[in-house]
């Protein structure tokens, strides 16, 4: 639900602002707001999971995001819909952490690989099923219902979900072992002010330039934070984040490379929705069928990286980014040729299929492998510092990689998306040297602890 309530409303934003009567303005706080609040919002949720009770927290964030879906849907002016995304998008980053978290605590070995195999393909499909039924659901409602049923289809779904929490999770105290509740405020501020004032600039700033003023602030902001956790730590409390966790070189560079490859990822499906649309004149519901088969391939081959990475590693990561530059490259000789007409456009699925192959086999593996050596009780904490990555990645790759491609636009919607692709793929090429660097360094102490 939550990855689903970003891409779904990409196909309704035409049918919202005509049912609202918004601004582009109102428009496009939609999506930051949600984006925003979500990101700022995950590393104190990992660690209130973390102290509090993961499940606990788990059920507080799906209660809020189903009142909170409600209220969107029934919305009678963007104001109202922009709050209601926030809130949505601050209940969805208490509940992330907590699943890796739950995973990290109730699973070892082979059986958390698996979990987090599961957990990757439905990120996987999620994200590339919204589109789809947000164009079904416009589809067969009048206008002014249709974008109401793609946040309200949560409430349902929401609902039973916090019953069946409710039912069978352990809702028990966690006994601290005679440790302090220390939630460290100022931590936890310092940092969301900091992650707020990183990612505003990447998605106001084409409308708003002077918004790269935040940049540096936030980046000094967060220079303050790791200062002070480093003084709250020194003098007997407990920070927010425990710095040591960067000393643990598989999560350093597994969290790095997950934030360098959302930088890429996400981006490709916008282009592609873009080009489908703008170049080829097509539809968002034939855009989002056209997603379909990665989306099918991803779920499938997030399984097969729960098998592979108990076996061979990192380098079941290295494997999936190389085969996702395959199908890179290969949607980079298809378009011009659709555009020209040679080949038909189904022919796009199929060179893009190869990106929902290698997408299965890196983000569930990375997960498991990054997360394998966190200490369970930091697990939350550790989850939410990675999708922090994530969320900034994601903001910087969007606002950069539609940039390229809205200005090379009236060249052509296929050279546009051909270059971004092409700039998309360098991306993945940095992702794919920091994966090979972990994969060799895991090796060698490997073989230097054999001898």
């Amino acid at each position: 639900m939550a990855l689903m309530a970003v891409s779904i409303v990409n196909v309704t934003l035409p049918s919202i602002q005509e049912g609202l009567g918004a601004t582009d303005t109102g428009l496009q706080w939609i999506l930051s707001g949600y984006a925003l609040s979500f990101g700022i919002v995950l590393v104190a949720a990992g660690r209130a999971g973390d102290l509090l009770g993961r499940e606990r927290i788990f059920i507080a964030g799906i209660a809020l995001f189903t009142v909170s879906s409600l209220a969107a849907a029934l919305a009678p002016s963007i104001t109202w819909l922009n709050v209601a995304r926030v809130v949505m998008g601050v209940a969805s980053g208490l509940v992330n952490p907590q699943v890796a978290g739950l995973i990290q605590q109730h699973y070892q070995g082979v059986e958390r690989a698996r979990a987090f195999a599961s957990f990757g393909a439905v990120v996987g499909v999620a994200v590339s099923v919204g589109p789809v039924i947000g164009g079904f659901l416009l589809g067969i409602f009048p206008v002014e219902v249709g974008w109401r049923t793609t946040l309200g289809i949560n409430v349902p779904v929401g609902a039973a979900i916090t019953v069946l929490a409710w039912r069978w999770m352990d809702l028990r105290p966690r006994p601290r072992g005679g440790r302090k509740l220390d939630i460290d405020p100022v931590g936890a501020a310092l940092l969301g002010t900091a992650v707020l004032a990183i990612m505003l600039p990447f998605m106001l700033a084409s409308r708003h330039p002077s918004a790269w003023w935040l940049l540096p602030g936030g980046l000094v902001l967060t220079w303050i934070w790791v200062r002070w956790e480093r003084r709250y730590q020194a003098i007997g409390n407990q920070p927010m984040v425990d710095l040591d966790l960067f000393r643990i070189r598989s999560y350093t560079l597994g969290s790095m490379m997950i934030g360098v490859y959302f930088m890429a990822a996400t981006s490709i499906w916008v282009i592609q929705a873009q080009l489908v649309q703008q170049g080829f004149g097509e539809s968002a519901l034939t855009a989002s069928l056209l997603t379909l088969p990665a989306a099918v391939f991803t779920a499938v081959s997030a399984q097969l990286g729960g098998r592979l990475v108990v076996r061979i590693g990192r380098w079941t990561v290295v494997i999936g980014l190389l085969i996702m530059l395959v199908g890179l490259i290969a949607t980079v000789i298809m378009t011009p040729l659709i555009t020209q007409q040679s080949v038909p456009l189904w022919i796009l699925a199929v060179s893009m299929a190869p990106i929902g192959i290698g997408g299965g086999l890196v983000t569930s593996p990375n997960q498991t492998l990054t997360l394998r050596e966190v200490p369970v009780a930091q697990g939350g904490t550790a989850a939410a510092i990675t999708q922090t990555g994530q969320r900034i990645g994601t903001a910087v790759g969007t606002a950069g990689m539609t940039g390229v491609y809205f200005h090379l636009l009236p060249h052509g919607a296929d050279v546009a998306a051909d270059t971004t692709y092409s700039l998309i793929g360098v991306v993945l090429v940095v992702a794919l040297v920091i994966s090979v660097v972990d994969a060799l360094g895991t090796q060698r102490r490997q073989h230097t602890s054999r001898l």
